[in-house]
């Protein structure tokens, strides 16, 4: 890969867009405050690759945030959005790619009988705890440290003090009562979960949760605590919400839940299931979607929800997914990666450990395993960003935070796999 040097074009964006948006970006991870420095700003992508507005060719490892399993500008997503674009944009009435698309997603993703389409993975979580709470009459969701589930009020939380605690805002803007309901444990720690349905048992709606964590590294579930969020669930009778928008189909056709035998409530999903655009669903059995208008009470409506563009590109995604399904070349690649990374850990003795499943992966800056959020703050960001800056200079594009996950796609190559460690062993040497 060829170094970057300049990009002087991206600077003056920048500067533009900070006279326009707050802090000159339309989402906070990509102001790169994490690493510090300022963002670069992508003219166009193809495959693989991001070029930015100075013309620099950068291997992507983020994919839109996990969306671009394919590569980028996959042309049969291309072909469908061109078609379906000639039709019209927009007709806020029902469409059969809506239904093309909901039966895509029931076939693919094993708990799922019937699917509400909405506009992202923050409307998919933001309405799958309204069913919940819907369902069940009841009022408390249970979440986990170091799990986003998008910018809902009551997901914006911290935890308190104690192991099974109410939480509190972290968020200004965020009032104490939207946070009152909701209960924040530590990943992976089932007797803390234990100890919390022992408390409010009969008092909480659901248990949302990241089968697989993205948004502190990757952190992959223990056996013990999947095995008992199910059964706690089903005895106090509360709704197991299992957020795969970040995991959906990524990990296998059938997302996590099909991977690692979890059997939820609810699912919610985006990101993949867009094929790039803005979509997120949610869905579960047919009594429990029975309870959304209009055959049931719990209201969610939006009125670009089931977009003629975006069921389109989400179709084309979700047939190649299954059938031609690139799961086993995407195994084989993080899998080089992660061999290579891990050997560029050893020769260099920098202090780091890799965490891979399937296709994400991670490099924490930890001298131990991450399994949770406590063991997640104890990772060097100051080295990570160091070695952001390292790769990002050779023509890497990572994600421009320690606590977000790699992501591997199809338009990867071995060559290109062998690439990044290359670089990697010699941006680590440097630290």
């Amino acid at each position: 890969m060829s170094s970057v040097a300049d990009r002087p074009l991206s600077s003056q964006a920048f500067e533009r867009a900070k006279q326009l948006m707050p802090g000159g970006v339309n989402s906070p991870a990509r102001a790169f405050g994490a690493v510090g420095g300022e963002p670069i700003f992508i003219e166009q992508a193809e495959g693989a690759y991001l070029i930015d507005v100075d013309g620099n060719r950068y291997l992507d490892y983020i994919g839109s945030w996990g969306p671009m399993i394919l590569g980028h500008a996959y042309p049969p997503v291309i072909e469908a959005l061109q078609h379906s674009i000639a039709r019209g944009t927009s007709y806020g009435a029902p469409t059969p790619g809506e239904n093309e698309l909901a039966e895509l997603i029931i076939e693919l993703v094993p708990s799922v009988d019937k699917v509400r389409l909405v506009n992202s993975g923050t409307e998919a979580t933001m309405s799958a705890i309204r069913l919940a709470r819907g369902a069940t009459g009841r009022d408390k969701i249970l979440k986990f440290a170091g799990n986003y589930h998008g910018h809902v009020d009551s997901l914006l939380v911290a935890a308190g003090s104690a192991a099974a605690t109410l939480a509190v805002p972290n968020s200004p803007g965020v009032t104490s009562g939207a946070s009152t309901d909701t209960i924040v444990l530590e990943y992976n720690d089932a007797e803390a979960l234990a100890a919390a349905f022992a408390q409010h048992g009969s008092e909480i709606a659901g248990v949302i949760f990241e089968p697989v964590c993205g948004n502190m590294g990757v952190v992959i579930p223990t056996t013990e605590f999947l095995t008992a969020l199910r059964s706690l669930t089903r005895e106090h009778g509360a709704l197991l919400i299992c957020d795969e928008v970040m995991t959906g189909f990524r990990l296998s056709p059938g997302g996590a839940q099909q991977l690692l035998g979890i059997e939820p409530d609810i699912t919610t999903l985006g990101k993949i299931v867009g094929g790039g655009l803005p979509v997120g669903a949610y869905g579960g059995s047919a009594e429990i979607m029975g309870h959304i208008l209009p055959e049931g009470k719990v209201f969610q409506a939006g009125t670009l929800s089931g977009n003629p563009l975006a069921t389109a590109a989400g179709s084309t995604t979700l047939r190649t997914l299954r059938d031609n399904p690139p799961y086993e070349r995407l195994e084989a690649l993080t899998a080089q990666l992660e061999a290579g990374l891990n050997e560029a850990i050893q020769s260099t003795g920098v202090t780091a450990n890799v965490a891979r499943i399937g296709s994400m992966i991670t490099l924490f800056f930890s001298e131990q395993p991450i399994t949770d959020w406590s063991t997640a703050a104890t990772c060097d960001i100051k080295r990570f960003a160091q070695y952001f800056w390292g790769m990002m200079d050779r023509g890497f594009y990572l994600p421009c935070s320690q606590y977000e996950a790699m992501f591997v796609s199809a338009a990867h190559t071995p060559e290109e796999i062998d690439a990044t460690i290359t670089a990697a062993r010699e941006v680590l040497a440097t630290l």
